[in-house]
Formats: structure tokens, C-alpha cells, sequence
């Protein structure tokens, strides 16, 4: 079933009487036509529901990403101590950051009332990687192995300050939970390239001593307003990676065929009486679930992934539930047809714990980034492959707690640093620049919308198109900003 004829098929009673000459008619004639208008084919001929094929029009352009990967870094990595070189921090240690250059910066309620603002350097030497010579940490020597693959954003900026409102914004284009997420929003646009996983499928992770206290809602890959078939499926880091795959005790295979089909048939004729995108969902699931049975365990196998590659992830890359297993699995979700992944990992929140915390993150996530970006390289799949760093902010150029002896970095959205590689961006590149504080952006800022609309034209959408009509307006992912970030763009 097409949800966008779903979408056109339904009047609401503003709807009828609003078309005043037309309204009855057209609402007469819903009625006639309503039921083979919902079971009906999109134009390229084929059933939505049995094909998931793009939406009508999809894509509006030509891709260079057919899937994508979010590495989410919760809790915000420090740019000037990682990303954004400050030489000039080194001579100002201590002293407090002019105001000049704080003017009336938004900062979360932690720090917002400090009378001293201490310039803390980077807590570690920055090198040169690449042939392009890009300036990182000497704590992210991995990354730097790649540095010639990715496009380095140092003006990013958002106006949250808190963590969830922060990973909601990007998520799902507002601080406010209730809309539908990016994975979402590129299901229900783009459609699947697989019948036997889910389009859009997220792994949590977190930091070994568990210091960082940020919470995964649901929300983060919600489908909001859409039909919750667009919503990711969830793969646990403990038991079971999705629960109630496996058949009850003395119940077949085979039977529990016959069983789903007798329930898609009352399932149908259900829909086809009521027209319910939810009963869809439900169809859908139950089919997903089933074919889950076979395809998750093999997804999960990786007897045939040889020693270097196993090697090339880390030490964890076998162990459930971390980092560098859930890239490894990411992998493995992208070639078999997983159009969004999103990898959400929680330990970078470094209120007082900078010095020992930073490395720590850095170790345990930067090594199996990296590895999936050579391994996507290796196999072919990094040219139409999407690979975005990201995280709700950066950290304060001045240091958190005692302004004599700080030891750490409160929240930061005024300027922070992502990095993107493969599906049609720049590689060995750098987008925009800050000021000596790492305070300000000086040279072309990039907004979580301008961001948002980027990762959409590489997918082969126009940000502005790709709408959805809820309680009276259409609703996209970029709300009503958004600019596409042409400097990052391969072919601009």
C-alpha cells in the first residue's frame, strides 16, 4: 500500500468543507474510489507495501548515497581539544576569555552564572595527517589514517544546550520530540533495497565506566506523524538483539507460515475496509519478523569475517554491545541492503572528568570509525556509502570547575566540529574556520538544518519536497530552514 495515496485519499471535515464548489464532490467521489485507490499501485507499477518502492518522484534527483551511517558521539566531543587547533589558547591558559569574545553566548545552566571564564588549551599536541595535511589530536591517530577520505566541518553551530534537546534537533529537525527522525524520514521517502532487514536499524552503545549519564529515548528514531513502519528497529546490546524472533516451543516453521498468512488476509481485509496506514505497519512487521527468523543469525555471524578485519575493528569488535562491535555490524547491515543505520554511543560528557575521559572515549571509538570507513573503502561501498560523525555539541574553550585547577568543559553549541566521508563528499577537506577561542565561527557556518538538508541532496532529495501533511501543514525534516552545504559536495 502507498502511504502517499493513503495520504491524498483522506479528506478531513476542514478539508470538505473548505473546498466549498468542489468539497462534497470530491469527497463523494473518495468514496467510490477510495477503497482501489488504497490498495492500489504507485505510478512505477508496483505495490508499496509488497516492494517498498520510493515514493512517487523519489528520488528528485540522481544519488551519490544510497545508505547512510550515523556514528553518534553522545554527549559532545571537545572541537578545540580534538578537531580545532588553538595555538593561541596555549599563551591565554588561564586567564579569562575576554568578553568581547564571549558576548551574550547561550550556555547551559551549569555555567551560565560563572563570574571567571578560564582559557583551557587543547590537553593534548595536535599533528598533521594525510596528504592534505589536516591538523587533529595526536589522540585520534586512526581517524588521522583517513584524514584524506573525510570532509572535516568546523562550523557547525545549534542553539540547544542540553542533551536531549541537542540530539533531537538533528534527529528529527526540533528540540521537541514528536516528529519523525531522519532514518524515518528516508524510508518513508526512499523505500527499501531489502525484504529480509529492516531499512532503518539502530545500536546503542556506552562509555566502559559508564560515566556519561545521557539516556537513548526512542524518540531519537521515532517515525513521529509517519506510519510507524518507518521507525527504526532497535537491536539490543544484551540478550537477544530483537526480541520474539524465535518460535515458541512446538511451533514450526512452517506453521507459523500458515499462521501469518491466514493473519495477513483478515489483516487485509481489515485495511482495505478502514484504510489504516497502521494496519500496514502491522502487515508489514509481521512479515519482517518473520523473514528476520532467518536473515538476523546469519547478519550476526561472523565466522567468515577474516583475523584482519576482526583486527582492523579492535579488540572489542567481538564483544556485544560496543562500539566497535556495533560498527562492525553496521557493516554488515549496509551490504545487505539497511538503507539508515545509526550508531548512538554515550561518553563524551566531560563536565570533570577531561583528562582521564577524553583519551578514554578517543580509544574506545575512534579506531572502529575508522575501521569502517577503510572497510567500506576496501569492499566497494564507501563511493554511494554516507559515513556522518556527529554529536549534539562541542565543549566550552573555557575549563569547568575550580577556575584555578578546571578539569573539565561544560556544553557548547556555538561552534563544534562534525566529520563526514564517502557518498559524494570531499575528501581531505576542511569547511569553515573559528576564532582564536574556538568561540565564534569566522568562515561559513553550518546549522543542524543546513546539515540535515546536505544529507538529503546526497540521498537524492530536495530537502524542500520531501513533505508530510500533519494537523493542517506540511511538515519536512529541515522544518522551514535549511540550507545544502555545497562546500562539502564532491561535484560542487
Amino acid at each position: 500500500m502507498n502511504p502517499w495515496q493513503i495520504h491524498q485519499a483522506r479528506v478531513t471535515r476542514r478539508q470538505l468543507f473548505g473546498k466549498s464548489a468542489t468539497g462534497i464532490g470530491a469527497a463523494a467521489l473518495a468514496s467510490l474510489l477510495g477503497r482501489q485507490t488504497l490498495l492500489g499501485a504507485t505510478q512505477s507499477g508496483s505495490s508499496r507495501a509488497e516492494g517498498q518502492a520510493p515514493l512517487p518522484g523519489l528520488p528528485h534527483h540522481a544519488p551519490t548515497a544510497k545508505r547512510v551511517v550515523v556514528l553518534w558521539q553522545g554527549g559532545g566531543p571537545s572541537h578545540v581539544d580534538l578537531f580545532d587547533e588553538k595555538p593561541a589558547m596555549v599563551d591565554f591558559a588561564g586567564k579569562d576569555i575576554p568578553e568581547s569574545v564571549r558576548g551574550t553566548t547561550r550556555l547551559s545552566t551549569m555555567s551560565s552564572g560563572y563570574a571567571k571564564w578560564p582559557c583551557l588549551p587543547a590537553i593534548k599536541p595536535f599533528e598533521t595527517y594525510g596528504k592534505c595535511g589536516m591538523r587533529l589530536s595526536s589522540m585520534l591517530p586512526k581517524i588521522g589514517g583517513i584524514a584524506d577520505d573525510i570532509t572535516l566541518i568546523r562550523s557547525m553551530y545549534t542553539e540547544a544546550v542540553n542533551h536531549a534537546p541537542g540530539v533531537t534537533y538533528f534527529m528529527t529537525g526540533a528540540q521537541v520530540p514528536g516528529r519523525p527522525s531522519m532514518g524515518a524520514w528516508l524510508s518513508y521517502g526512499l523505500g527499501s533495497e531489502t525484504d529480509n532487514l529492516p531499512t532503518f536499524v539502530v545500536m546503542t552503545s556506552s562509555d566502559r565506566g559508564k560515566t556519561c549519564g545521557q539516556l537513548f529515548f526512542d524518540y531519537y528514531w521515532g517515525s513521529g506523524f509517519l506510519p510507524s513502519r518507518y521507525q527504526g528497529v532497535r537491536f539490543r546490546n544484551t540478550g537477544d538483539p530483537v526480541p520474539y524472533l524465535t518460535n515458541p516451543s512446538g511451533l514450526s516453521r512452517e506453521a507459523r507460515r500458515a499462521m501469518l498468512d491466514d493473519l495477513s488476509e483478515l489483516n487485509a481485509m481489515h485495511l482495505e475496509d478502514y484504510g489504516d496506514p497502521e494496519i500496514d505497519t502491522r502487515i508489514a512487521q509481521y512479515e519482517m519478523a518473520y523473514r528476520m527468523q532467518s536473515s538476523v543469525p546469519e547478519l550476526l555471524d561472523f565466522s567468515n569475517e577474516s583475523a584482519a578485519t576482526i583486527e582492523r575493528y579492535g579488540s572489542d569488535a567481538l564483544s556485544k554491545g560496543t562500539f566497535a562491535n556495533n560498527c562492525l555490524i553496521a557493516r554488515r547491515l549496509l551490504e545487505r541492503g539497511t538503507r539508515f543505520v545509526q550508531l548512538m554511543h554515550a561518553g563524551w560528557d566531560q563536565h570533570n572528568n577531561l583528562y582521564t575521559q577524553l583519551a578514554d572515549q578517543c580509544k574506545d571509538t575512534e579506531g572502529p570509525a575508522a575501521a569502517l570507513v577503510q572497510d567500506l573503502k576496501e569492499r566497494g561501498l564507501l563511493d554511494d556509502t554516507l559515513v556522518v560523525w556527529a554529536a549534539e555539541f562541542g565543549r566550552t574553550p573555557f575549563g569547568q570547575g575550580d577556575p584555578n585547577k578546571p578539569n573539565g568543559r561544560d556544553h557548547f553549541g556555538k561552534a563544534f566540529t562534525w566529520w563526514m566521508a564517502g557518498g559524494g563528499v570531499r575528501g581531505g577537506h576542511v569547511v569553515g574556520s573559528t576564532d582564536d577561542f574556538g568561540w565564534n565561527i569566522t568562515d561559513k557556518p553550518v546549522h543542524v538544518h543546513d546539515i540535515q538538508a546536505t544529507i538529503m541532496h546526497l540521498c537524492g532529495i530536495d530537502h524542500e519536497r520531501l513533505t508530510y501533511r500533519y494537523q493542517g501543514r506540511q511538515f519536512r525534516l529541515t522544518d522551514v530552514h535549511g540550507n545544502v552545504v555545497r562546500e562539502v559536495l564532491k561535484d560542487a
